[in-house]
């Protein structure tokens, strides 16, 4: 039995002798997630090596403290943590890499698109580029502290949602490749919130009562308009009109609206307003009402099947989640050539092109496909 660990500010806890077979790269943020990922997986007696990603993006501690991550002091915190619990640490400058996401993240806007960041630097750095890094050093993978599950059935990795589904994040997770998760650990899938808190207490992690980091870690302000001024991104500026094309007013540039969208617009009406199409080109931001919204279908590139094969028929049932935060909601897709077109039994609101849609059965992740183009229901 390994010895309790003491207080994070006393000596360094005892590890168990670890097992140099199974090695792995942890993923380290300087947040409470990681560092009880980190924990436990050293619990395991596994041999681990800590990673933080630096992505050159500089966070003031003011705002470091509105929490955001990926600051100096998250750096000190993961580094702190990694001392604490006796594994090796390093810090990977993946500025470059973070760069080509930001301009990424520039041009959908640009496009009339809505990015998604996440589930970018999911695909492209914590699960693929970490990868690669953990094969140079002879590791089995990595780990992260995402709020997800992973089971292998029939030889393949199937993922599933988070036992807390207030913080599950396998949505963000649509685009990773299968073998990349084959190769991966997620250790917090199965624990509440508050007992990956407890756990971190017990442990004397200094990072315990550490606020959660934001969802972008390079707009660490949470307005994205102040990182297109400072990029100096064009903008698209013109009239707001009704779906008849009638003119409401003007705005200052498309990119500072994402579809359905429902303040921000400075028009007044009778009732609500919501923003149902971008037209960069033309300089116009489209405002109809809540039935104007709603949407009928939608076509999605690009798909990635987690442990799941699509039917000889092209077609299936699931359930789909078509942003971060929204409720799943039963759909027929059909399939052909990786491109998915998604018909929903009920019209759904603010479905936005350059967003994730993720299928569902249950609990269970079949993969996920990006969303190009909708077809509204009215």
């Amino acid at each position: 039995m390994n010895p309790a660990p003491g207080p994070a500010h006393g000596p360094r806890v005892q590890n168990p002798v670890p097992n140099p077979e199974k090695r792995f790269v942890v993923a380290m943020s300087g947040g409470v997630d990681s560092s009880v990922a980190a924990w436990m997986l050293r619990e395991e007696g596994l041999s681990l090596v800590g990673l933080f990603m630096r992505n050159g993006v500089h966070v003031s501690e003011a705002e470091s403290s509105k929490k955001s991550c990926c600051s100096v002091s998250d750096a000190r915190d993961a580094r702190m943590v990694a001392a604490f619990l006796g594994i090796p640490f390093q810090a990977v400058d993946l500025k470059e890499e973070f760069g080509a996401i930001i301009r990424y993240f520039i041009k959908e806007y640009g496009r009339g698109r809505t990015p998604n960041p996440c589930a970018i630097c999911n695909r492209d750095l914590k699960f693929d580029r970490l990868i690669s890094f953990a094969k140079d050093l002879g590791a089995e993978g990595v780990a992260t502290g995402h709020y997800a599950r992973l089971t292998l059935v029939d030889g393949r990795v199937h993922l599933l949602r988070g036992v807390d589904h207030t913080k599950d994040q396998s949505y963000q997770l649509f685009s990773v490749k299968e073998d990349n998760l084959a190769r991966t650990r997620l250790p917090l899938g199965g624990l509440q919130k508050k007992a990956v808190r407890a756990l971190a207490e017990k442990a004397g992690l200094r990072t315990s009562q550490k606020k959660d980091s934001q969802e972008i870690c390079f707009v660490p302000s949470n307005d994205y308009r102040k990182l297109l001024a400072e990029a100096q991104a064009e903008l698209h500026p013109g009239e707001l009109v009704d779906t008849a094309g009638n003119r409401l007013g003007e705005h200052e540039g498309t990119e500072h609206f994402t579809i359905g969208q429902r303040r921000g617009h400075k028009i007044a009406a009778t009732e609500p307003l919501y923003v149902v199409a971008l037209e960069p080109e033309a300089g116009r931001v489209v405002l109809g009402t809540r039935a104007e919204c709603g949407v009928r279908s939608f076509v999605a590139s690009d798909a990635n099947w987690i442990g799941f094969d699509v039917p000889a028929s092209g077609e299936f049932e699931a359930e789909v989640q078509h942003r971060y935060h929204c409720e799943p909601k039963p759909v027929t897709v059909h399939v052909e050539a990786g491109t998915c077109t998604v018909e929903f039994r009920e019209p759904e609101l603010a479905v936005t092109p350059g967003q994730g849609a993720a299928f569902y059965r249950g609990e269970r992740l079949l993969g996920g496909a990006w969303i190009d183009s909708t077809q509204r229901a009215r």
